[in-house]
C-alpha cells in the first residue's frame, strides 16, 4: 500500500526529526548515562514503542477529538507532565541517598525501564500533535486505503525511532558505565538526570 518513493520520503524525514535534540532524545541520555547502557536501551525501546499509541490514535481518529476539546489536550497535557515530574522527582530521591547510579538502575528490570519510557511516550500530547500532523503528509489517497497508510507510516517511525534511541542508550550508557567508578560525578549526574526530567515535566504543563 506504500510505494518506494513514499517510504523512502517518510523515512529520511522522520529519521532527521528523531535525531534532532528533543525531550525524548534528552530523556533517552540522561537515562543511558545514569542508569547504564541496560537502562538507556530498555528506555529508549520504550519510546520508540510509545510512538505505536499514537498511531493508533491518528488512525481512528481520536488524535483530532483531543485537539478540538482544550479540555480533553489540557488534561493529557496535566498528565505527561505530571510523569516527568514524578519522574525526576525520583532520581532527585535517589541522588540525595548517595546511591550510584548504575547500581539503583540494576535494581530495576528491564520491563520496568521499558514501561517509563513507554508511558512517558504515550502521555506526550505533542507527539500526539505531531503524529496527527506529519502522518498524513506521506499519505497517498488515491492508493486507497488511508487507514492502512497511516498504521504503516507509523510502525516505520517506530522502527526508526527504536534503532536510534537504542543507539544513543547505548552509547550514552558506556559514559555511565565509566561514571559509575567515580561516586561524586555519578551523584551529580542524578541530580542532572532529575533537573532536566522536572524541566521537561514543568515545560510540558506551562507551555501553550
Amino acid at each position: 500500500m506504500l510505494n518506494d518513493t513514499q517510504i523512502l520520503s517518510f523515512l529520511l524525514t522522520a529519521v532527521l526529526l528523531t535525531a534532532t535534540p528533543g525531550p525524548d532524545n534528552l530523556m533517552v541520555l540522561s537515562m543511558g548515562i545514569s542508569g547504564g547502557r541496560r537502562a538507556g536501551i530498555a528506555f529508549g525501546l520504550g519510546c520508540a514503542v510509545g510512538c505505536l499509541s499514537h498511531t493508533v490514535l491518528a488512525v481512528v481518529g481520536v488524535s483530532a477529538l483531543l485537539v478540538a476539546s482544550p479540555t480533553a489536550f489540557m488534561l493529557l497535557k496535566w498528565a505527561g507532565g505530571a510523569y516527568l515530574l514524578w519522574l525526576g522527582i525520583q532520581a532527585l530521591k535517589k541522588a540525595g541517598t548517595g546511591q550510584l547510579p548504575a547500581r539503583a538502575a540494576a535494581n530495576k528490570s528491564v520491563r520496568s525501564l521499558f514501561l517509563q519510557g513507554l508511558i512517558a511516550n504515550a502521555i506526550n500530547p505533542k507527539v500526539v500533535l505531531f503524529f496527527l500532523s506529519f502522518l498524513p503528509q506521506f499519505v497517498n489517497e488515491t492508493q486507497g486505503h488511508v487507514e492502512w497508510q497511516l498504521g504503516l507510516l507509523g510502525v516505520l517511525f517506530s522502527l526508526q525511532a527504536a534503532v536510534l534511541f537504542g543507539l544513543l542508550g547505548y552509547f550514552s550508557g558506556a559514559i555511565g558505565a565509566w561514571l559509575s567508578h567515580r561516586p561524586v560525578a555519578g551523584l551529580w549526574l542524578d541530580r542532572a538526570a532529575g533537573a532536566i526530567f522536572v524541566a521537561l515535566g514543568l515545560r510540558m504543563v506551562i507551555s501553550r
